[in-house]
């Protein structure tokens, strides 16, 4: 999985949640659900931490090495 649109209807789905419920447990518009669910790239990142929240996860910044590293490990 390696989008953040991926993850969040993926994790979401698994829990049985409709958008709609997703974001109001989240505290989030059920805007900000279908923004990062289509992929769209102008998010706010604190309405994304609070979604990623839900899955015990948050935003952090990653050096681009370590994620080359890890690809180049997962092929």
């Amino acid at each position: 999985m390696n989008s953040l649109s991926e993850f969040v209807k993926a994790r979401r789905n698994e829990v049985n949640l409709t958008q709609e419920e997703f974001a109001e447990r989240a505290g989030v518009a059920l805007t900000v659900v279908r923004k990062i669910e289509q992929g769209k790239t102008n998010l706010n990142m604190d309405k994304v931490n609070l979604i990623l929240s839900m899955f015990g996860h948050t935003l952090a910044a990653v050096p681009i090495k370590t994620l080359k590293n890890r690809d180049a490990a997962d092929q």
